[in-house]
């Protein structure tokens, strides 16, 4: 297997930059197809949305409703394995119980000066729409992990959009997730026919007001086009992450986990972050042996991604790693070093960091309670995690007693003439002209 292998300080300022591309980021050449998904959603509705069902996901029955019903909810729930509820059952408490703590106070305020009082008022908003991928796999935990914020948030209306199989059915294990959240609403499209519908709506979909979830390159630039009508949400494209170790690590657990991410598709990334040529060495062997025993399309994602948008990258030290990590801004990131306690103190942008090698991407991915849906390409450098924060606005609360506005009085009439507003400053000066 093809594993790109740099030394960060023998690399030219330019490779050094190559090494942080992300598929996310090459999205031009879809734009033109999806603006006219986009463009025909718009305009013909449901219409477009069994076209390209038809066109897209090769769905067969010529009549269905893209809505899924309360029969399909039972028959999703009964062809399930009671181990694979109960570990969904499991992964969901674990979620509530992360998310809920996130909950801010109804309103609060705080006495600025004497007699004026200023603070905010939380609440949630009235609508969202959840992407939940399937080209590559089923997603029960993109749905959790995106439900149930929204409900600790206390959203009104939550629906789920995600791609039907050849029959014009939703996966099971995503409609059990979804009824075990409070969701009923869940329509039978993806891609970025969905985005689109969620932001215009159709007959059978309501618009939104935002809408999160991860997805292909078509659906982050159907996000990026109609970041005009609808809020996108935190951009979670294709998956990238990032293994940060010294000697001290096991190179076989982290080739392991190197593979997790990398098998999502070809357009994800991966990258090992080291300080220790032998532990690059040997995970690049580990990494070569363990791929070959996945099944064929995760062994293809794999080569490629290690190929491509992924490798390793050896470092002069771990202080320097830590740089390069924060170059990067992971979607997700593991420390695997003597200290992971103290090195994490090194970084600054990651979406998730996950401490020692008894924490791998994939516990965190499921089922230890943090938010899985995070920001991709980089954007980790200003974006946070999937969170109920995401679902909650704030408008600010402010209040003045009489003695209060005197104290502001004089103040507010000198920046406002200062400024050259007159009516601000009459708002205050003519007051009481009219008493």
């Amino acid at each position: 297997m093809t594993i790109n292998y740099n030394k960060w300080s023998a690399m030219p300022e330019q490779e050094r930059m190559n090494i942080f591309n992300r598929s996310e980021l090459v999205i031009s050449d879809v734009m033109d197809t999806v603006s006219q998904i986009i463009d025909n959603v718009k305009s013909n509705g449901d219409k477009a949305l069994y076209e390209y069902n038809r066109d897209f996901d090769g769905v067969k029955p010529e009549k269905y409703n893209l809505r899924v019903s309360a029969e399909e909810f039972e028959e999703a729930e009964s062809s399930l394995s009671a181990d694979v509820k109960e570990a969904i059952d499991f992964s969901i408490a674990n979620v509530l119980k992360f998310h809920k703590s996130q909950i801010p106070e109804g309103m609060n305020m705080i006495e600025i000066r004497k007699g004026v009082f200023a603070g905010e008022k939380a609440i949630a908003i009235e609508s969202a729409g959840l992407y939940v991928p399937r080209g590559r796999g089923s997603f029960p935990s993109m749905l959790y992990m995106q439900a149930i914020p929204a409900i600790a948030a206390g959203v009104r209306r939550i629906c789920i959009v995600t791609p039907p199989d050849e029959m014009g059915k939703v996966d099971p294990g995503c409609l059990y997730a979804a009824r075990k959240c409070g969701v009923s609403e869940v329509y039978k499209t993806g891609g970025a026919q969905a985005i689109a519908a969620l932001a215009y709506g159709t007959e059978s979909i309501k618009p939104v007001v935002k809408i999160t979830g991860p997805g292909s390159k078509y659906v982050s630039a159907a996000k990026r086009l109609l970041s005009g009508i609808v809020d996108p949400g935190l951009p979670a494209g294709p998956s990238d992450s990032a293994v940060l170790a010294d000697a001290s690590a096991d190179p076989y657990k982290a080739a392991l986990d190197l593979m997790t991410e990398a098998e999502h598709g070809s357009d994800s990334s991966a990258i090992l972050v080291t300080d220790s040529e032998s532990l690059a060495r040997k995970c690049m062997a580990y990494l070569d042996t363990l791929a070959a025993k996945l099944p064929p399309q995760r062994k293809k994602f794999v080569e490629d991604v290690f190929a491509g948008f992924g490798g390793i990258i050896l470092v002069d030290s771990i202080e320097e790693g830590a740089r390069v990590v924060n170059i990067y801004a992971p979607e997700h990131l593991q420390i695997v070093t003597e200290d992971p306690w103290d090195t994490v103190q090194l970084i600054e942008n990651a979406g998730e960091i996950l401490l020692g090698d008894n924490t791998p991407f994939s516990n965190a991915n499921y089922s230890i309670g943090a938010n899985a849906v995070l920001p991709t390409g980089g954007k980790a450098k200003t974006w946070s995690a999937l969170s109920a924060r995401d679902f909650i606005k704030y408008s600010s609360i402010v209040y003045s007693t009489a003695k209060g506005y005197r104290d502001l009085e004089k103040h507010v009439k000198v920046l406002a003439d200062y400024e050259g507003f007159a009516a601000h400053g009459n708002a205050l000066k003519l007051r009481n002209d009219n008493v």
